[in-house]
């Protein structure tokens, strides 16, 4: 088969000495990685200007660490770049290559030790191991494109994503090990529904929080994560059996709408009111909810209300007399954070989530889960970074040596580290636990390591996203370009510190259930 002539004339080679004579604005040549290119009429086009084509190091010469120390290798594998390669320097290979979809890194720390060669744990099985790369190639190939053009739109995430996600069964995956996952096909058949354990979910959790987009990450299955879980546990058969399939389908979308302007974490603060009619066959829903996570598209609302026998959990399904807005955050509008009003909301009696005024019981039933999923995302996504600041400080260039010959620079990505290693350690310590523990064990004994866990996850993802601001200096706030996921993730971590409970409130959390489970006889 004979070649086109494009892909000939890529396959040409040239020796340096060749490639030297173009030299001139009129007929210039450049080397990256090995392959040559021809910029002559690029460079007038050029984002950066024309002017750093024209230096003498630049013109005719190997400009591969000039052009690392602006940009992203996946610059290089955009279609109108990749067209000017005009052939390859003869003897050589190139040493940069994009890491394959599914694939492990192989920077260090950039992985789970237990996803690194040569090391060990007690954790997982040969299934959580093919699990993990089939969830990874997923959301290398379906995910991350969608997460990256919808972060830049702003729109949520695609309902092409949700059908995928739903065909594999990765939406009931996510509310983790139980009866809903009963006589579905899991991952193609990967794993059984009866083996599905928390280690599973963990991989799941970290790995499609991978594509580095917060806001969508929120936009593509928060909502159901925490305002489904009460439906699966606390509705009548006929109410589950409505709501369920149609969520875990991707069809309809469920939000959890407990958060209002005046009662954030405290959850005895709120104002939204539930009456029943004189007839006690529907309950008058009024109030207003904010900071409601997909609550913007959302079908179906987990609303938390004052009524006369206490806090009371009633399911409201999106009608007249329910408004949503979009509130403009600092993450996305992918995430659909919403400000919810209920006027006059006509909902059937039979909407109630367990007993009438024993709401607290229903939220705090799902409160552990929601904040170890939370953690697992945090610690995953400190890894991220770690890996980011390994590779840019060593190709960036400072004072005549890379960034990572500057001890102080070695210190930040040290404390990154220990950081990303010690969060992991915890989050698989307790999801080992929840994995021997009956729901009610977990109830009664973790609920406060998870909430010193998720403090601690937070805490630690808001020192690294700092410490990498300085390590990427300028183009850490920049949105665009090389310090693009530093600047995103410096923007949005804050989130994961309020979401869930706000940090000094679940630290208080956590001493104060050590604090009664004290032994009377204990003394210094």
């Amino acid at each position: 088969m004979t070649a086109s002539p494009s892909t000939a004339s890529k396959t040409r080679e040239f020796t340096r000495e060749e490639v030297a004579k173009h030299n001139k604005a009129d007929d210039l040549w450049i080397i990256v990685d090995s392959k040559v290119y021809d910029v002559t009429r690029f460079k007038d086009l050029h984002p950066g200007g024309i002017s750093v084509f024209l230096e003498d190091d630049i013109m005719g010469q190997d400009a591969t660490e000039a052009f690392y120390g602006l940009h992203r290798h996946e610059v290089l594998l955009k279609p109108q770049y990749a067209r000017l390669v005009i052939g390859t320097i003869a003897g050589e290979k190139s040493v940069v290559t994009a890491t394959a979809p599914g694939a492990l890194s192989q920077v260090p720390y950039a992985e789970p030790t237990w996803l690194t060669k040569g090391y060990f744990s007690p954790y997982y099985k040969e299934s959580h191991r093919e699990f993990q790369k089939a969830v990874r190639l997923f959301t290398d190939e379906v995910l991350y494109p969608d997460a990256q053009a919808r972060e830049e739109d702003g729109k949520r995430p695609s309902q092409a994503v949700f059908d995928k996600c739903a065909e594999l069964n990765i939406i009931a995956m996510r509310m983790g090990p139980g009866k809903h996952l009963k006589g579905r096909t899991l991952m193609n058949g990967l794993v059984k529904p009866e083996e599905f354990d928390y280690f599973h979910e963990l991989v799941l959790h970290q790995e499609m929080c991978r594509i580095n987009a917060r806001g969508y990450q929120d936009g593509f299955g928060s909502g159901s994560v925490i305002g489904l879980p009460p439906i699966l546990n606390f509705a009548s058969p006929a109410l589950r059996d409505k709501i369920v399939p149609e969520v875990l389908s991707g069809k309809k979308f469920i939000a959890l709408a407990i958060s209002e302007a005046f009662a954030g974490s405290d959850v005895q603060g709120l104002r939204t009111t539930a009456k029943k009619t004189e007839d006690g066959k529907h309950w008058i829903i009024n109030g207003t909810k904010k900071w409601i996570t997909n609550g913007t598209f959302s079908d179906y609302f987990t609303v938390g209300c004052r009524t006369d026998n206490g806090f009371t959990v009633i399911l409201v399904e999106r009608c007249e007399g329910v408004e949503t807005k979009m509130i403009k955050t600092a993450y996305s509008s992918t995430a659909g954070t919403a400000y919810i009003t209920f006027e006059n909301v006509k909902v059937p009696v039979e909407n109630t989530l367990g007993k009438e005024g024993q709401g607290v019981y229903v939220m705090l039933s799902n409160f552990n889960h929601e904040r170890w999923v939370m953690c697992c995302a945090a610690s995953r996504n400190q890894r991220v970074i770690v890996e980011e600041c390994l590779k840019w400080s060593n190709q960036r260039k400072a004072f005549g040596k890379p960034l990572n010959s500057q001890a102080v620079i070695r210190a930040k990505i040290a404390e990154m580290i220990a950081r990303a290693e010690s969060c992991q350690a915890w989050l698989e310590n307790i999801t080992f636990q929840m994995c021997n523990m009956t729901y009610k064990d977990q109830a009664n004994k973790l609920a406060g390591p998870i909430a010193l866990l998720k403090m601690y996850c937070t805490r630690t993802a808001q020192d690294t996203a700092r410490d990498a601001m300085q390590i990427f200096g300028g183009r850490g706030v920049t949105k665009t370009g090389m310090g693009r996921f530093i600047e995103h993730y410096h923007r949005t971590v804050p989130y994961d510190a309020i979401l869930g409970g706000a940090e000094d409130v679940l630290g208080d959390l956590g001493v104060r259930q050590a604090i009664r489970q004290m032994p009377k006889n204990a003394r210094l």
